[in-house]
């Protein structure tokens, strides 16, 4: 075990660079301003995976640390004995590709206000102008990198399960938290902040120690599940290194609605339609999500978008996280059966220690991972699944769509799995529930209303993945003439 300043993380069984990078993270953390108090965008529910935790879940805006109870949970006879939480990392900066075509689009508006003297032609100060006086202040160095809002989306996380919990985060269950991370920084920082709200809620007032001296350890990297997409061949061919499995993306960035907004871009930062592309207009939308998130400012980027606006640019992040990570492939989905079934191995660990009377041996097991680890299991479930698919040509048609990122997997989402014992069951398989959350609410089965399911019930209607979807074969290449299996 490496010995760190205090400043720093430890984790173990983490690649030297994830190692390096957490270091990174955590010394710019010591130096990064708090930040400032929500502030509110019309343009705040279509920022897709950009998204602010808050902006799903409103009442979180009054009391970020206060639990809010679902009424559809459970209660009663019903003891939850076992929680297992997958969770994307919280507010994260944007990575360094983001920040260079930031850079790229402040330059032409720099280059632009040189030309004219820095005002519009009728002599008043423009919103393009405005713009490329506005503070660049993203560096390459942030890339990704989890930021101190990103630390308190997983603190206050932590808070609100602990007291939604109670029986499960309990001091004597501390020891026997477990917490699998991503090596991404930004995920290793979250699963340490969680740590640290919980070290909030048994200690409130006391200064958490260093994580890996804390009595449940640090989180265990685990890549395999967590970034099961990076070692699936299949999906890596097929779909991550293959130029045409986007098609949908590129050709709804040529076609008449992201061509408009070009256009009505152009105009209103008085630069040649011809210097912007879509690539340039998205990060430019972005922007505004990232300073609204980061530092709780409504920068001068949100002003030059307006609703309609915000509705394409929400289709185009979706279309590529439908493409790349949702139903557009079949392999998206059945790249993530390792990580399903190793849920429910937890689960089937509980049942068999409850009914043999012994304590169980994880109460709790938390999962740090990103947004495309949770989009491909929630569609390998079944969830949010459109009657046709999202395509370059149906913008319209798809207006009122389930799949819609931002309200699926903003920062710092979650998806729990919770196991519950109810006493007075009147046989064995009523002995055993189970109930699933998504962002803190109860999530109806995806093939049914209802929001609670016998575990044995639930076992069977995904027998197939839980006992046929093998990785090695799904993820295994064609030997030969293989064809795209798109939807």
């Amino acid at each position: 075990m490496i010995r760190a300043p205090r400043c720093f993380l430890r984790i173990s069984v983490a690649p030297a660079a994830a190692l390096a990078a957490a270091l990174l993270s955590s010394l710019a953390r010591c130096s990064f301003l708090e930040p400032r108090d929500p502030v509110d965008s019309s343009l705040s529910p279509y920022f897709g995976t950009k998204t602010r935790y808050e902006d799903v879940n409103p009442g979180l805006l009054s009391g970020p640390e206060a639990p809010w109870r679902d009424p559809e949970l459970l209660e009663g006879t019903c003891t939850p004995v076992q929680l297992v939480a997958l969770i994307r990392h919280g507010t994260r900066y944007p990575t360094a590709k983001q920040i260079r075509k930031l850079r790229q689009l402040h330059g032409l508006l720099q280059a632009r206000g040189s030309r004219d003297g820095g005002g519009s032609s009728t002599g008043s100060r423009d919103l393009g102008a405005a713009l490329a006086d506005w503070p660049l202040w993203y560096a390459d160095w942030m890339d990704g990198q989890l930021v101190e809002k990103g630390r308190q989306d997983m603190r206050q996380l932590a808070l609100r399960l602990a007291s939604l919990f109670p029986a499960l985060f309990s001091r004597e269950n501390y020891g026997r938290l477990r917490l699998i991370t991503s090596s991404k920084h930004r995920c290793v920082d979250s699963g340490a902040a969680f740590l640290q709200g919980l070290w909030q809620h048994y200690h409130p007032g006391l200064p958490p120690p260093d994580v890996a001296d804390m009595e449940c350890g640090p989180p265990r990297v685990n890549d395999k599940l967590m970034r099961f997409f990076d070692h699936c061949e299949k999906f890596l061919t097929e779909v991550e290194k293959n130029a045409t499995a986007l098609y949908h993306v590129e050709a709804f960035k040529t076609g008449p609605e992201m061509q408009n907004i070009l256009k009505k871009v152009a105009a209103t930062l008085q630069v040649p339609v011809n210097d912007l592309n879509a690539d340039l207009i998205q990060v430019a939308f972005f922007t505004c999500s990232f300073d609204l998130a980061i530092k709780g400012v409504k920068s001068p980027w949100c002003d030059v978008f307006d609703i309609d606006d915000a509705k394409v640019l929400e289709y185009l992040n979706d279309l590529k996280q439908y493409w790349k990570r949702g139903y557009g492939y079949t392999i998206n989905s059945r790249s993530s059966c390792t990580l399903f079934q190793d849920i429910f191995q937890h689960l089937d660990k509980a049942v068999e220690q409850k009914q043999r009377s012994q304590p169980i041996s994880s109460p709790v097991i938390l999962q740090f991972g990103h947004a495309e680890t949770l989009l491909p299991l929630l569609s390998l479930m079944g969830y949010f699944k459109d009657k046709e698919p999202l395509t370059a040509y149906n913008y319209k048609e798809q207006m009122h769509r389930k799949f819609r990122s931002g309200h699926i997997v903003p920062y710092a989402s979650n998806l729990i799995f919770v196991l519950y014992h109810c006493e007075n069951a009147k046989t064995p398989k009523e002995q055993f529930r189970v109930q699933m959350l998504l962002n803190e609410k109860v999530l109806p089965l995806a093939y049914s209303p209802e929001t609670v399911s016998f575990y044995e019930d639930l076992k069977n209607h995904y027998k197939d993945i839980l006992q046929s979807c093998q990785t090695s074969e799904e993820c295994e290449l064609a030997k030969a003439n293989s064809t795209s299996d798109e939807l």
